[in-house]
């Protein structure tokens, strides 16, 4: 019964972007299923936290204060999980940080630090996981990416396409696995529609309103989909109703599709009640004390 209650127990799977959102969940989740966390974050006040939570209910877990857009950190979050627990199943890439705004008015550097944490931290992670699961014979990588990572959204343009980097890159690892003949190592990419989590208030804002999307899904059904990822690697995943749908309809109608989306961002930053502007100075010096 122990085992069908907790059918990850004895795998350990790492988890980036660990103190909120679909990282904290998930860690929360997969460690009540048996697994052993391994994670990376910047709050190490979060981080402690959460390490609190699991090992109350006699989870294992370690953390590790970093970035992941710094390969020696990504390196050393690997290091500490073949060390404390021998190795590793799974690795989640889940990053994601954002800026809000017509891509003009949003500053160069808030555009690069995008690319840096969301995409480059995506090939640190994914280039130590396939590495590591070559070694080993075997192991499931996956990817977060987003709705976005399909249909481009409207004032989020660089995260939109940091997203898509994501997707795209998930496929090709899988194109090469196949002609590798790495039949052992799986690839999945998690795409939801936006999701109420922290995200929205840590991502800097130049739209002059309230950061909100319409419809936002719950975090639980995204936290879910990983878990059951993590079970039973499944390529491409679009998560919930809203997502599904919209990846459908920007298949076969690609220009309306992206003119409603469009239309959506626009009615959006109108409704909602003006603002302070996050100043980009503030932005980026969270960015170096946090991780989404």
């Amino acid at each position: 019964m122990e085992n069908e209650s907790k059918p990850l127990q004895g795998k350990t799977i790492v988890i980036t972007g660990l103190s909120s959102g679909f990282g904290r969940g998930s860690a929360l989740k997969l460690a009540s299923l048996g697994a052993n966390i391994a994670g990376i974050a910047r709050r190490t006040h979060l981080l402690q936290s959460l390490e609190s939570e699991i090992k109350s209910t006699g989870g294992k877990i370690i953390t590790l204060a970093g970035d992941v857009s710094n390969y020696k950190d990504v390196q050393q979050l690997h290091e500490n999980a073949i060390s404390s627990f021998g190795g590793y199943d799974v690795w989640i890439n889940n990053v994601g940080v954002g800026a809000l705004g017509y891509f003009w008015d949003i500053p160069i550097n808030d555009h690069a630090r995008l690319v840096d944490v969301n995409l480059k931290g995506v090939i640190y992670g994914a280039h130590t996981a396939l590495n590591y699961f070559i070694k080993t014979g075997g192991g499931a990588l996956i990817n977060i990416g987003s709705i976005d990572s399909e249909v481009p959204l409207a004032l989020q343009n660089t995260y939109a396409a940091t997203k898509a980097a994501v997707l795209s890159l998930s496929r090709s690892l899988t194109q090469e696995l196949d002609l590798a003949e790495m039949k052992n190592i799986n690839i999945t990419t998690i795409m939801p529609w936006a999701v109420d989590t922290p995200w929205w208030i840590h991502a800097a804002n130049y739209t002059g309103h309230k950061p909100r999307m319409a419809a936002m899904d719950d975090a639980q059904i995204v936290i879910d989909k990983i878990a059951e990822a993590c079970l039973e690697p499944k390529g491409e995943i679009t998560v919930g109703a809203k997502a599904t749908a919209s990846h459908i309809f920007h298949r076969i109608f690609p220009r309306w599709s992206e003119g409603i989306t469009a239309d959506l961002s626009k009615k959006k930053k109108q409704r909602k009640r003006t603002m302070h502007l996050q100043p980009r100075e503030v932005f980026m010096n969270q960015w170096r004390v946090e991780m989404m």
